[in-house]
């Protein structure tokens, strides 16, 4: 009798050959670059060292395309922002040390906003490994251990032929909901040391699947059928999964409002008669969410942006969708279902009946108009015309960057993202200088729509180095900094609890002279004039910089009141 496990794959007479016969001249690196391809990879991003230098010799032996960024940061999150958009894992090139530690702050974006990256750090000699003081270059006591708390695995290789191996596991695991980050590292002398492998082929690296457990979306289903007054909180998690469509059918079923968080821009359509949209950092909302008498939570954690800075304390039954165990009833007692947004949606509208309940519109449009009251009282119109222009001089299939700036946190509530997985931002770990080296990474993902970054000045000066790589690879992007002199939230923020700000002013550089020094063309705008000059820049081919002098202000928080 013969079992499925026992069936073997026989390889073709060519197959045999090749792996007989190798072809000379292949290194440790080739390994790495030779498993990337064969599990799909097509661009990898990175910076090179001098103990990384058998991987980047190796890139000329490959089809893999190349994005050198010039900064490790910045490479991370270029890396970060293709995995958002590809949903693929994103190779991350790295050297040791100085090197591999500065893409820590990139990487705790990827793990916050649950994005595919696959870093690819060089070692000391393995006879540096385990702690030993040699005194290399760039050594370490235990590397590992600077990255062990930040992503969701860490994976060493000793040998050359756990390589291929040790990239798959780590492969596997960064796509396995919920998606995040995962580290390698290889020593330099496995990458440099000539090898007689055979070719690495094609490589089965298959995510698992993570569906609900039915006992569970018996229960949910149940509370959902019965509730009175539903309503539906959307994260990140919606977009991760791709399930902004069964969001959708699931929300109308029900009857039930929905808003989005910060995370999950897009997820639900800004102006559906259900969509309280994202405005979380207003008592109006949470007072809504509140009075729900079940609430579905799906794909968020409901950490400090999106309760509102923990002042939203429900009243009525939680069910909370989560793939992230560790976000699993973190804040608030529920029903808690580990689950792929996507798999337990559709497990729902498996059973769910339609509900009716003709006063849910109006309640929601109650809410929107309570809001937008409160708005319209703080004298904010330069805010609103210009995060308007924005939106007005943004294609609908662009994707947008966001950096930890004024106008982005305005963005955050207020902007109409119009589809899933196109407006991202740094506040997963609210690190700046994500947006432009981001962008560059969405460009390079997507290359058919131009894409947009915002930064302020301060955020911009951290990345003020890949002009040179935009220029380098020519991607489409344009890039909004609103310059303000210095860092503006935080000068908000100073005033209003110490009644002076301290540290906040900066002496900046004139960005447009900058951006033509790069050979990227550059303009200063107006309020007025900005919706026609970032439409333009969008327009033309290549990266841009438009200039915005001005002051913005944030509207009134409610969590403090």
């Amino acid at each position: 009798m013969t079992h499925d496990h026992d069936l073997v794959l026989r390889p073709t007479a060519a197959q045999t050959e090749a792996a007989l016969n190798p072809p000379p001249g292949r290194n440790g690196g080739d390994l790495v670059v030779e498993t990337l391809a064969g599990l799909g990879a097509t661009t990898v991003f990175g910076l090179p060292g001098q103990h990384a230098l058998g991987m980047f010799d190796a890139l000329r032996r490959s089809d893999l395309a190349y994005i050198g960024l010039r900064v490790e940061n910045n490479a991370g999150f270029a890396a970060d922002a293709y995995g958002r958009i590809t949903g693929e894992a994103a190779p991350l090139l790295l050297s040791t040390g100085p090197g591999a530690l500065t893409s820590l702050a990139a990487l705790q974006e990827a793990a916050a906003a649950s994005a595919p990256v696959l870093a690819i750090s060089s070692q000391v000699p393995g006879a540096g490994l385990g702690g030993g003081r040699h005194g290399y270059l760039h050594e370490l006591t235990d590397q590992q251990a600077s990255f062990r708390g930040v992503v969701k695995s860490v994976h060493t290789v000793r040998t050359q032929s756990q390589i291929p191996s040790a990239i798959a596991e780590a492969w596997e695991s960064a796509l396995t909901a919920p998606h995040g980050p995962v580290w390698v590292e290889i020593p330099q002398d496995v990458l440099l040391a000539e090898t007689a492998l055979p070719v690495v082929t094609a490589v089965d690296a298959a995510p698992h699947d993570l569906p609900p457990r039915p006992e569970l979306t018996v229960v949910a289903a149940d509370l959902l059928s019965n509730a009175v007054r539903p309503a539906i909180v959307a994260g990140g998690g919606v977009v991760r999964a791709d399930a902004s469509g069964k969001l959708r059918q699931l929300a109308e079923r029900l009857n039930a409002p929905v808003v989005t968080t910060f995370g999950g821009k897009g997820a639900f359509p800004w102006n559906h008669p259900l969509s309280l949209q994202s405005w979380l950092e207003d008592r109006h909302t949470t007072d809504f969410l509140e009075d729900a008498d079940v609430l579905l939570v799906v794909g968020s954690g409901l950490g400090e942006l999106s309760s509102n800075y923990y002042t939203f304390k429900p009243r009525g039954r939680v069910v909370q969708i989560e793939a992230d165990l560790g976000k699993l009833e973190s804040n608030h007692p529920a029903l808690g279902i580990h689950a792929d947004a996507r798999l337990a949606l559709s497990a729902l509208l498996e059973t769910v009946p339609a509900r009716q309940d003709t006063t849910a519109a109006d309640r929601v449009r109650t809410v929107l108009d309570l809001v937008r009251e409160r708005i319209d009282s703080q004298e904010l119109a330069l805010e609103q015309r210009v995060l308007a222009a924005v939106r007005q001089a943004l294609p609908d299939r662009s994707p947008s960057f966001w950096d930890m700036t004024i106008l982005a946190y305005w963005a955050w509530s207020a902007f109409d993202a119009r589809r899933p997985n196109t407006m991202h931002s740094a506040q997963g770990a609210g690190g700046l200088g994500y947006a432009f080296p981001a962008a560059l990474g969405g460009a390079v993902a997507d290359p058919t729509h131009p894409v947009l970054a915002v930064s302020g000045d301060g955020g911009a000066l951290y990345s003020i180095a890949e002009l040179a790589t935009a220029r380098q690879h020519n991607l489409d992007v344009t890039w909004l900094i609103v310059d303000d002199g210095g860092y503006g939230i935080l000068r908000e923020y100073m005033t209003d609890a110490f009644g002076r700000s301290t540290a906040t002013e900066l002496s900046r550089p004139d960005f447009v002279a900058l951006a033509e020094s790069f050979g990227v063309p550059g303009v200063r705008t107006t309020p007025d004039s900005l919706a026609d000059d970032l439409a333009k820049s969008l327009a033309t081919p290549g990266p841009s910089v438009v200039v915005l002098p001005a002051v913005l202000r944030m509207f009134a928080p409610t969590h403090l009141a």
